[in-house]
């Protein structure tokens, strides 16, 4: 395991941060049931749970290779996506508040891809 991630792996780690995104979309779209034996028998949750096993193995190969302390923070990103994949597939509202706390966790991203990548 070396400390410095190349592309590779830092597609790696992007590719878990979607899947992450796309398995909460999921959940949500199918979360409008009102018992969870209902969500259940949705497509859409089975389409998610395919989205984390996906991003399991991805996530696992991805800290083979790579240190925790540097690929733990990159998934932080994963808040971003999600954020946006909120506001763009529900129409969710996104706040100043928000919009500031996802800047910041970018912000702080880059400040620990500045010394470890």
């Amino acid at each position: 395991m070396s400390g410095q991630p190349g592309f590779a792996m830092l597609a790696l780690i992007g590719f878990c941060i979607v899947f992450e995104a796309g398995r909460e979309i999921c959940f949500k779209l199918g979360a409008d049931s009102s018992t969870l034996l209902q969500a259940l028998a949705k497509p859409v949750i089975w389409l998610g749970i395919g989205f984390w096993a996906i991003e399991v193995v991805a996530w696992i190969s991805a800290l083979e290779y790579m240190p925790l302390s540097i690929a733990y923070p990159l998934m932080s990103l994963s808040y971003v996506a999600i954020l946006l994949g909120g506001a763009l597939v529900f129409n969710e509202s996104v706040s100043k508040s928000h919009a500031a706390g996802a800047f910041l966790i970018t912000a702080g991203v880059a400040c620990i891809g500045s010394t470890g990548i």
